[in-house]
């Protein structure tokens, strides 16, 4: 057999695992189960595929079924596949007992934030101390643009390259304003000279967010720490929020940095 004769089925073999992914990102974003023909609709994907990945995903425990009507939702081996991540992926292991410090100082919601595919993401989250309790949804899909972190993740783009990346709608508001384009690139260029933004947030109206990159050898914002407080405490503490935030950034980046796992990722 000639090497050309074998093309058409690694190229259907490749597809075919493109769209099992994208299946599971779908699933996952939606946060809901669906039949295998509502996934076809949603993904506008032809419906004899769909199928037949829902039932080999299914079967495989990537994906389990709900109830008796057929829909599918992520599996527990997702769940494991996670904590293996978890144990063995350097930033998030290292990160965690930084946001406990983080709390301890401040006594607010801390996390550490990353970029998903074209969108901002709470990866872990260390809930504050007070009686008044501010948390977010680990692992949703957020607008890049309503975020502190969304002004440092991007920093290491050109101006075109962010608009490319960013899609159009996403700089539409919660409020249904609309975010001019140039003041966002502008704070972004601001955000990542200081290696620091913070800014009230637009999703709600009590709070205040703080953002510091940890940065890659390269320079390149590979994640955030963050704080989230009242804007009444984030006022009153502004300084000291800052500082230790800061700080906690600095010393998680010098951390990765001494990982030769890390360092093997930054090079590449």
């Amino acid at each position: 057999m000639r090497d050309d004769d074998t093309k058409p089925a690694k190229k259907s073999r490749a597809r075919g695992l493109e769209r099992a992914f994208a299946i599971i990102d779908y699933l996952h974003a939606g946060k809901e189960p669906k039949r295998p023909f509502e996934i076809a609709v949603g993904m506008e994907a032809p419906k004899s595929s769909v199928y037949e990945l829902v039932g080999i995903l299914t079967g495989l425990g990537v994906l389990e079924r709900t109830d008796d009507e057929g829909r599918v939702f992520l599996g527990r081996k997702l769940h494991f596949w996670g904590l293996g991540y978890l144990d063995n992926f350097d930033l998030t292991r290292l990160a965690l007992p930084v946001l406990e410090r983080l709390t301890d100082r401040t006594r607010e919601t801390s996390q550490l934030c990353m970029i998903d595919g074209n969108k901002y993401t709470v990866v872990m989250m260390n809930e504050g101390s007070r009686q008044f309790r501010i948390s977010a949804d680990v692992g949703e899909r957020i607008p890049i643009p309503w975020t502190a972190s969304g002004r440092l993740l991007l920093g290491h783009m050109t101006d075109t390259e962010i608009l490319e990346f960013v899609p159009d709608e996403d700089f539409v508001l919660p409020d249904g304003t609309h975010l001019d384009k140039s003041d966002y690139i502008t704070s972004i260029r601001a955000a990542h000279a200081e290696g620091f933004f913070s800014f009230d947030s637009v999703a709600d109206t009590y709070t205040h967010c703080f953002a510091a990159p940890i940065n890659e050898s390269n320079g390149h914002c590979v994640a955030t720490v963050c704080l989230i407080a009242p804007k009444q405490d984030a006022q009153s503490n502004f300084p000291m929020y800052r500082d230790v935030l800061i700080q906690a950034a600095k010393d998680l980046t010098s951390e990765l940095k001494l990982d030769p796992i890390f360092n093997g990722l930054a090079a590449e």
